[in-house]
C-alpha cells in the first residue's frame, strides 16, 4: 500500500507528553497515529467514547443527592431493625 503524508497541528505540550508515553511503549509518533487510524477503520468509528463534560454544578448536585439517598436508606434500615427487635 503506498504511503502518504499527514500533517496535523496540535498543542506542543500535548505532543511532547504523547511522545514520552509512546517512547515508553516502544513506539514512535508515526506508529501510534497509524495504530489509531487502523483502529478507526477496523471499528468503523472513533475507538473511544466521546462525551461532554458534566458541569461542576450538576456533578455536585448529583453527589449531594446520592448522599441523601444513602442516608435515607440507612435510616430506613435502622428503623426496620428496631421494629423487628421491638
Amino acid at each position: 500500500m503506498p504511503a502518504t503524508n499527514l500533517n496535523i497541528r496540535t498543542d506542543k505540550e500535548i505532543k511532547n507528553q504523547a511522545e514520552e508515553i509512546f517512547n515508553e511503549l516502544g513506539l514512535n509518533m508515526t506508529t501510534a497515529i497509524n495504530m489509531f487510524l487502523r483502529t478507526v477503520v477496523r471499528e468503523y468509528g472513533i475507538p473511544f467514547e466521546l462525551k461532554l463534560d458534566v458541569p461542576q454544578e450538576t456533578a455536585a448536585e448529583a453527589a449531594l443527592e446520592s448522599k441523601k439517598m444513602l442516608s435515607d436508606l440507612s435510616e430506613r434500615k435502622s428503623s426496620n431493625e428496631e421494629t423487628m427487635k421491638g
